[in-house]
């Protein structure tokens, strides 16, 4: 049966007319409708955030931890019902769905607790004559687009830290994915946040919603998405000084060094393609393969891929769910078939499955020969494709590694201490994983270059949502 959910703006919940049809991916039918936002209730979120902020930055710490804490038990207790609305509009196989929705009530745990240890210290003032320190207070309202591939974790990332500040927030979730999103804005509301502090919206009309952008009331805008979407977002927030926090697209290298253990090289880089079917920031992009080692990781890797079965929901795994729309497919696999014309060799998949008649599943893909000139090394992919790259001693697989304008993510495997410490230095990206791929929500993840600025994440996502004031206090005339 079809989902209908509202809009929370203002501690109320807001319909409309106008609805946007929500499908899963796994089917390719509607399972849900939201509301297409209109150009008032643009206006009233941004009235009721900004009253909603006064309200929650007055609030103790303690009391806004109590709350914040109270909402993600709640969000535990009803995590069966959210989990399968997730993977409705997703396809996700159920482990996927289960991390999806275990990171967002860990971020907002996990901030309450680093928002304990905001660091406000003293400066030393040479004189002696007066006290100095910094003191952290909440940004503002902060606006929030968020991208369709891990709906509740990007909520995590930027609902913890900002509740933890003292923030409030309008919130935007995909129209691809929105229906749990809106869910958790119910229990939100439930929780007793109070009013204006939570706010989720739904629309795809930019023209609409760009108010939220250049509003004088906004004080940060954070996303997740595309290099393209996040470039465009900034230019129509610049009509006033505000602060930007965006994780943007990446091309993540994999460097594989002669001395490597492949077959951990090929279980890391493989289930990191495939999990979420590629459609994931840090997926694995460009892997560079030492001519030495070539041949066996090549055919390491077709093996691995292949024990990978299509599907969504719960099953006999490894699983990989399907693409989010059929138009994201299509655009996969023509760059697939583009790099196939220009020299590249099709190992594995590359096609669409021929049981599969509904919903829009590809065979997970791996290529050879892949060269740094083909749009598919050069593009990100956000797909279940693996384009392996060979390199032999003329070459310097750092350069290599750098030779892109991304700079999010880059995976290295080596025995050897010096190569290991030198990609970790020279590699220009927001996090480099030496011989095992690992995120965490202690950890700060971004970009370099062009996958962004700001942090999610850490303590470091924690100091985005807050001012840095230093005051200064005379103690002796």
């Amino acid at each position: 049966m079809s989902k209908a959910l509202r809009m929370l703006i203002g501690g109320e919940f807001h319909d409309t007319a106008d609805k946007i049809d929500v499908y899963n991916p796994a089917t390719g039918k509607v399972v849900g409708q939201v509301p297409q936002i209109e150009p008032d209730q643009v206006a009233l979120s941004l009235k009721v955030a900004h009253e909603g902020f006064i309200v929650w930055s007055g609030k103790s710490l303690a009391e806004r931890s109590e709350i914040i804490l109270r909402f993600a038990d709640l969000l535990e207790a009803s995590k069966a019902e959210i989990i399968d609305l997730l993977i409705e509009e997703t396809g996700k196989p159920a482990d996927n769905a289960d991390y999806d929705f275990g990171m967002l009530t860990t971020c907002l745990r996990f901030f309450v607790e680093e928002s304990k240890r905001t660091d406000q210290p003293t400066i030393t003032d040479p004189s002696g004559e007066f006290l100095h320190y910094v003191s952290r207070q909440p940004l503002g309202v902060v606006v929030g687009y968020l991208a369709w591939n891990f709906p509740l974790l990007n909520l995590g990332y930027k609902l913890g830290p900002a509740l933890a500040a003292g923030c409030s927030v309008i919130v935007k979730p995909s129209q691809l994915t929105p229906l749990a999103s809106l869910r958790c804005a119910e229990l939100a509301q439930e929780a007793g946040i109070p009013a204006g502090v939570v706010n989720v919206i739904t629309g795809d009309r930019f023209d609409v919603t760009d108010p939220l952008l250049t509003s004088d009331v906004t004080s940060m805008f954070t996303m997740i998405g595309s290099t393209k979407s996040g470039v465009n977002a900034m230019r129509t927030a610049s009509t006033s000084v505000k602060k930007f926090s965006v994780e943007l697209g990446g091309n993540a290298p994999v460097v594989v060094y002669p001395d490597a253990d492949i077959d951990k090289a090929v279980a890391d880089i493989v289930d990191l393609k495939l999990g979420n079917s590629g459609q994931v920031c840090v997926s694995p992009n460009r892997c560079y393969v030492h001519v030495s080692v070539y041949d066996e990781f090549l055919t390491k890797a077709v093996d691995r891929v292949q024990t990978f079965k299509l599907g969504s929901g719960s099953g006999e795994g490894p699983l990989m769910g399907p693409i989010i729309s059929a138009e994201a497919r299509d655009r996969i696999l023509d760059s697939v078939k583009s790099a196939q014309e220009q020299g590249a060799r099709l190992m594995t998949g590359g096609k669409i499955p021929a049981d599969n008649n509904e919903g829009y599943y590809m065979e997970p893909t791996v290529l050879a020969d892949v060269t740094a000139s083909m749009p598919i090394a050069c593009d990100e992919i956000f797909g279940p494709v693996l384009p392996v790259m060979k390199y032999d001693d003329s070459q310097d697989p750092v350069a290599l590694a750098n030779d892109n304008p991304f700079g999010l993510a880059a995976y290295v495997y080596t025995q050897n201490l010096n190569n290991a410490m030198r990609a970790a230095n020279e590699i220009q990206a927001g996090s480099v994983c030496i011989n095992s791929a690992h995120y965490s929500v202690q950890l700060p993840h971004g970009g370099l270059k062009q996958s962004g600025v700001g942090k999610d994440c850490s303590k470091y996502s924690l100091e985005e949502y807050l001012t840095l004031k230093r005051v200064s206090i005379l103690i002796h005339q």
